[in-house]
């Protein structure tokens, strides 16, 4: 398999850290979105939507997004719940992810951290929708050690990514001591 990613993206470390959690061999293909690697024409015929995250399996078929990706990857592991209705909840967090997180959290970072921009300079809407949504995983550990219970999922994993550097936007995690810990206990269960 070949993981054509951006070590800058969270998005693309996910499917790395599952992977590696999982043995699972590939090859990964530096791919920098920054210089618009992903507009190549050659990228675009494999992925036309010129995005990374993107695979290519071992049998030559190809794969985009995330969180797609990392279902598929995980089929019949211990990172997707048995149980029907904790599996359920594992995907309600992959979708709450990629709709209310991640285009706050990390194009905050992103215009901070990549673009330059000094924090105060963000869109205000942007930087308190990425608080919310801190909040809303602090209230969702109330009470469990990961997002789903006792045990990493791929929920825990697709929510790290871009919470572990969310201080690179200038968001600071002091007043969220249940994501802080969690944070760390995903790290250590990913070895990262």
């Amino acid at each position: 398999m070949r993981i054509y990613g951006d070590s800058i993206s969270g998005n693309c470390l996910k499917v790395k850290w599952t992977a590696d959690k999982l043995g699972i061999p590939y090859e990964w293909v530096e791919t920098d979105v920054l210089k618009a690697e992903t507009r190549t024409p050659e990228f675009l015929a494999m992925n036309p939507a010129g995005q990374v995250p993107a695979v290519i399996l071992d049998d030559g078929r190809p794969l985009a997004q995330s969180n797609a990706i990392l279902l598929h990857l995980a089929e019949g592991s211990n990172l997707i719940p048995a149980d029907a209705y904790d599996r359920a909840r594992m995907l309600e967090w992959l979708f709450w992810e990629q709709y209310s997180h991640e285009p706050y959290v990390a194009v905050v970072r992103f215009q901070v951290r990549y673009l330059g921009k000094a924090p105060s300079e963000v869109e205000p809407r942007l930087v308190e929708r990425g608080y919310g949504a801190i909040q809303r995983l602090e209230d969702g550990l109330a009470g469990s050690s990961f997002l789903v219970g006792e045990a990493l999922t791929l929920a825990d994993v697709s929510l790290v990514a871009y919470t572990r550097m969310a201080h690179e936007g200038g968001f600071d995690l002091a007043a969220y001591p249940k994501v802080r810990a969690w944070i760390e206990r995903v790290d250590r269960a990913l070895g990262i």
